[in-house]
């Protein structure tokens, strides 16, 4: 699985932190990364919830 937040998208609304803060977190500019690459113990449901809650789909998933 891979996750990516495109940064120029996202406008730090803390949606997918909220929802997933094992996977995305809001860097010291208000913007959201990605602090893990390691997926395996966390609910790929929930990751997709944080992709699909994303107001300006700066998040995408890949299987």
């Amino acid at each position: 699985m891979k996750v990516k937040v495109n940064q120029d998208n996202c406008i730090g609304c803390g949606a997918c932190e909220s929802i997933c803060s094992e996977v995305f977190a809001l860097n010291d500019d208000g913007i959201s990364t990605v602090i893990t690459d390691k997926f395996e113990n966390i609910d790929k449901a929930v990751i997709k919830d944080a992709e699909e809650s994303c107001p300006t789909s700066a998040i995408t998933v890949e299987e």
